[in-house]
């Protein structure tokens, strides 16, 4: 069948829609994950005594274990069949999320993050290839739009419910909070995914050298990802040793999947111009979307001094509108080219970011709420439809693939997002670190007077002797230039997401137009 994809019948019936809505929950419940602990590290490390350089391997590990998985999902459906294989990987990630919760230290922490990111993985590509796969071409856009609120609202208000939970109940709930949706997920698919026969014999026939290759490939690309702007990226031998096994890694597996007869992920599917622009787009989103969930954070907590819960409050302003706008974009879709639509989320999605640029010790969480609702608007809008452009021509026979390739492209996105703006923010601090330094010396007429203040206000309270005091103002003073300096680079931060996703709107620009929606 080479038609576009989707189900031929008319209209999906309820039994259809159920699978899809449970489907949902699975890749809502997945991408929070993500984010749900990021929120809550300082509390997960004090509670399995590690410390916060080792601590990011728990963010990690789940990525790592998510990204391998995504694109192999297809393949393992097709062995073990869809219904199988997704309650299985359903309740080997609610072992492990409990898992997680009773982790002891972080050697078993990292072990269970990574399987629960190894299987809830496989629920993002599902929910996908359902709706392509069950429901009907003219109704596919209230399917692809309940998939782009797992994808935008999911990370948004993962923060946030990991600090509400962590400070309210300690972090260990931010696990056991799994059990509830995916307790509902099972009532909806159990009774209404078809069941069919397993394909064992294909496991003879798996792409296992491609797979080895790219499971190899990723997680060290990911740990560069990670690690690289801590340890100073190609300064550090380890860092070098594992950029050298990634690029080799990663190079033999595109090698293998161009040259097998049946690979494991279907790179020749970005040949096809709407999926390759498509998904060149989705990745330049992944950057924006996840970087923008680290960037603010990281303002409110350094500058701000914001509690978990706090930060999570302010995040939900760029999460919470999006559950008014998404269910209106099958109807912008009905009377406007796609790629409008699109576009016209992407300028959105940068004017929040560029709304950011001039950021000031002044600006609390308050301050972030008009522009955190600008962003949700701008991502609310252009998920399904690009998710439709993407899928023009798809033959319904590479649904799954594509499902897998494309949501992994969004997903590798957001770790080099992640990284490249941990980068922005150290070099650009540094940067003006030293142009401010360079213009406040203790010979200047308003920074001697500053000093001086503050020196009567030390030797006031206590500091001792003059030179103490003088001491003590200095280093008032680096840290007011210190603190200014990251501001600063925060706003650049800012201006960088703005710029990559202009240029997401511009790749878009160059695709075919979605598919044509009947009116009325």
């Amino acid at each position: 069948m080479t038609s576009a994809v989707g189900a031929a019948k008319g209209s999906a019936s309820l039994r259809d829609w159920i699978s899809v809505a449970g489907c949902m929950i699975g890749a809502l419940i997945a991408v929070l994950d993500i984010q749900v602990t990021n929120s809550s590290l300082p509390e997960i490390e004090g509670g399995i005594g590690t410390g916060s350089e080792n601590g990011t391997w728990i963010s990690t590990s789940y990525l790592i274990g998510e990204i391998i998985m995504i694109p192999l999902t297809d393949f393992f459906s097709r062995i073990f069949s869809f219904r199988r294989f997704l309650l299985g990987c359903l309740g080997l990630f609610l072992i492990f999320s409990v898992g997680c919760a009773f982790a002891s230290n972080l050697t078993e922490m990292i072990v269970l993050r990574g399987l629960q990111g190894f299987t809830g993985g496989v629920m993002i590509p599902m929910a996908f290839t359902r709706v392509l796969t069950t429901i009907p071409l003219r109704q596919q856009p209230v399917g692809l739009a309940a998939f782009a609120l797992t994808a935008t609202f999911g990370p948004a208000i993962g923060p946030t419910i990991g600090g509400y939970l962590t400070e309210n109940y300690g972090w260990q709930y931010i696990f056991f909070i799994n059990l509830i949706p995916g307790a509902i997920m099972f009532a909806l698919l159990h009774p209404t995914l078809e069941r069919r026969e397993m394909n064992l014999p294909l496991l003879k026939e798996g792409d296992w050298l491609g797979i080895a290759f790219m499971a190899i490939g990723l997680g060290a690309l990911q740990t560069v990802l990670d690690e690289g702007n801590q340890d100073g990226w190609f300064g550090s031998t380890h860092i070098v040793h594992l950029s050298i096994l990634s690029g080799f890694c990663l190079t033999v597996f595109v090698f293998i999947e161009l040259r097998v007869q049946k690979p494991a992920v279907q790179l020749r599917l970005l040949r096809m111009r709407n999926f390759g622009l498509g998904t060149l787009a989705n990745v330049l989103v992944g950057f924006a979307l996840f970087g923008s969930i680290y960037v603010l954070p990281a303002y409110l907590t350094e500058v701000q001094g914001y509690n978990a819960e706090q930060t999570g409050i302010v995040l939900a302003w760029a999460g919470m509108p999006q559950l008014l706008i998404i269910p209106l974009v099958p109807i912008l879709q009905r009377y406007f080219d796609y790629r409008a639509i699109v576009c016209t989320g992407l300028a959105i999605f940068a004017a929040s970011c560029l709304l950011n640029t001039h950021l000031s010790f002044n600006d609390g969480g308050s301050e972030f709420m008009m522009t955190n609702i600008v962003r949700a608007i701008g991502q609310a809008i252009l998920i399904a439809p690009l998710v439709s452009i993407a899928m023009v021509g798809m033959p319904k026979e590479h649904a799954a693939a594509a499902s897998g390739l494309f949501n992994m492209m969004r997903s590798l996105g957001g770790a080099v997002g992640t990284a490249v703006l941990a980068t922005v923010i150290t070099r650009r601090e540094e940067y003006h670190s030293n142009i401010i330094g360079q213009s406040v010396t203790p010979y200047g007429y308003t920074v001697g007077e500053f000093l001086t203040n503050m020196q009567a206000y030390f030797l006031q309270h206590g500091a001792g002797t003059a030179a103490y005091a003088r001491h003590q103002a200095e280093i008032v003073l680096a840290n007011l230039i210190a603190q200014q300096s990251f501001i600063m680079a925060i706003s650049d931060a800012f201006y960088v997401m703005g710029v990559v996703v202009l240029t997401a709107a511009v790749i878009v620009v160059l695709t075919r137009s979605g598919p044509k929606q009947r009116k009325g």
